[in-house]
């Protein structure tokens, strides 16, 4: 077990919320905006105080923070960033190895941003070094809170797969946080949906559905495939 909320509370956004992370799970954290998503990634980092109940963190943890720009100005290249964050790991000489730094650039495959300044990046090859400081030193649980964004579609599908491997291949786990469940269908093992009116967590067959989702919402919602994909209306 990597992590375990136990009767958790953040007022007024959520309550009584009781649900582990296993090693290999993929678990999509969805619902509309204002009911506590990103909140719930920041009870686990231990920067937003419970109002009730436990969290227990069992884990090294790799957080992909929601999209934000770093500053035009700022002097760095994508390889001092993740050499930065590889050091904190590192006990004497605070400096990672060059080799440690371009296989973590290669593995979200950003090593062609290397040497680029990144106040210049745009807001998608931010996101790959973004990406690369979360697994910078070896996470055992994926904590990413809309990391698709501004991403191409071609980067978004080779993120969700670096992401699966993760917990496929690299016995590790991802809590991944998104507006919309179709990106990831295919790979999710589990759905946790916060909504106005509760949270229901299962497999994405128990949870979209129509009538759960209505009763979440208090309103009559439907849910339908479309090409394989999921709309909620």
């Amino acid at each position: 077990m990597l992590l375990e909320f136990h009767n958790a509370a953040v007022h007024p956004l959520w309550s009584d919320l009781s649900f582990q992370v296993e090693p290999g799970e993929f678990i999509a954290v969805l619902g509309p905006n204002g009911v506590g998503k990103s909140t719930l990634l920041s009870a686990i980092l231990g920067t937003r105080k419970l109002s009730a109940g436990s969290v227990s963190l069992n884990a090294r943890v790799g957080f992909i923070p929601q999209q934000r720009m770093f500053p035009p100005d700022l002097p760095l290249r994508a390889r001092d960033l993740v050499s930065l964050s590889l050091a904190h790991g590192v006990v004497r000489g605070r400096h990672a190895r060059r080799q440690q730094v371009e296989e973590v650039l290669a593995r979200v495959g950003a090593t062609d941003l290397a040497k680029l300044r990144v106040g210049r990046m745009s807001g998608g090859q931010q996101q790959l070094i973004r990406q690369a400081q979360a697994f910078a030193l070896n996470p055992q649980l994926i904590l990413a809170d809309e990391p698709l964004l501004s991403l191409d579609v071609r980067r978004q599908r080779s993120t969700v797969d670096m992401l699966h491997r993760h917990c496929a291949e690299d016995d590790g786990a991802v809590l991944f946080v998104t507006h919309s469940i179709n990106p990831v269908l295919q790979v999710t093992t589990r759905v946790l949906y916060l909504a106005p009116h509760g949270h229901v967590l299962g497999t994405v067959s128990e949870v979209m559905r129509s009538e759960v989702l209505s009763e979440l919402y208090g309103t009559q919602v439907h849910v339908v495939e479309v090409d394989g994909r999921m709309v909620v209306i």
